[in-house]
């Protein structure tokens, strides 16, 4: 994995970049940096992101209250019901690594803080 060199030295940080390569398998070529997104860049999509984001809240505690995945993700092409909610939710958003990391410090996602730039 290429991690980009201004990423912090910060052992959280750490273990993020370690489950995101378990989960997800970081491409070993790109560099990974706080604006990769987990959708665009790294294809995180249906029930991958699903299980990413639950093995998110029980590893780091973070209180997903706030969070809806159809901003980010696209729905499991197998359940027509979720494509159906899915619907009108417009362009989805890019969910960056910087984003996770702050929601595992502030231990809750706040959409509103968290897209702000």
């Amino acid at each position: 994995m290429n991690l980009a060199p201004n990423l912090p030295d910060d052992p959280t940080l750490h273990r993020l970049i370690q489950l995101l390569h378990e989960e997800l398998g970081l491409p070993e070529r790109k560099a990974i940096s706080l604006t990769t997104s987990i959708n665009f860049d790294l294809g995180c999509n249906g029930i991958d992101a699903q299980h990413l984001i639950e093995t998110l809240e029980d590893r780091f505690a973070i209180d997903f209250a706030d969070f809806d995945s159809y901003r980010y993700f696209q729905p499991d092409g197998h359940d027509v019901h979720l494509k159906r909610k899915a619907k009108g939710r417009g362009d989805k958003v890019p969910l960056t690594i910087g984003m996770l990391y702050q929601a595992i410090k502030a231990q809750r996602w706040d959409t509103d803080e968290l897209e702000c730039p």
